[in-house]
């Protein structure tokens, strides 16, 4: 499916979030392989789950055909430096659902770009009537909980030493969720 591309101005920075084209393949391939080297926050370290542009760009597509998808970007001066998808089910007993995920370049981490890709989503579940929308946070993850939360989120559960990190310590994963009436 597709949104409408919006603009965003959080002094200094111009951004706009749209719809994911094929023509984006390439560079989402390298800017997420570039983001899951700055944080431990992602399921994957550097390299791992690698999605070259052929693959991204079939995810593209089945996302823009999808109903049940939403694949977004964000631009900062024609370059991604962020995105999000919330990926629903074919099932029928699971197509009132969907899972929401967002990354962004650490550099421009602080204006809202997590934020306003979250919203977006949340606005195109809620007119194309999304009963429920589910993501996993590490619970290092303070900043997002706080912002899921602000956006109605709940904790439906917790995957205990789901993740190891760096540390060698054990982290819990939290799941949360949000429902639409």
């Amino acid at each position: 499916m597709r949104i409408l591309q919006k603009e965003f101005y959080i002094h200094p920075l111009h951004y706009i979030i749209r719809s994911a084209k094929e023509d984006d393949a390439k560079n989402l391939s390298e800017v997420r392989l570039q983001i899951d080297g700055e944080t431990e926050n992602l399921d994957r370290e550097k390299g791992e789950a690698y999605i070259d542009g052929s693959g991204f760009k079939r995810i593209i597509k089945d996302d823009t055909e999808s109903p049940n998808n939403l694949f977004l970007i964000a631009e900062v001066n024609g370059r991604i430096v962020g995105f999000s998808r919330c990926e629903g089910s074919k099932l029928k007993r699971s197509s009132h659902k969907v899972e929401f995920g967002v990354c962004v370049l650490k550099d421009y981490w602080g204006y809202g770009i997590g934020k306003n890709l979250l919203n977006e989503s949340i606005l195109w579940a809620d007119i194309n009537e999304v009963k429920k929308i589910t993501l996993n946070v590490l619970e290092t993850n303070k900043k997002a909980i706080r912002l899921y939360k602000g956006f109605d989120f709940e904790v439906e559960g917790i995957l205990k030493k789901d993740k190891k990190l760096s540390d060698g310590d054990y982290y819990n994963t939290i799941l949360m969720a949000r429902f639409k009436d």
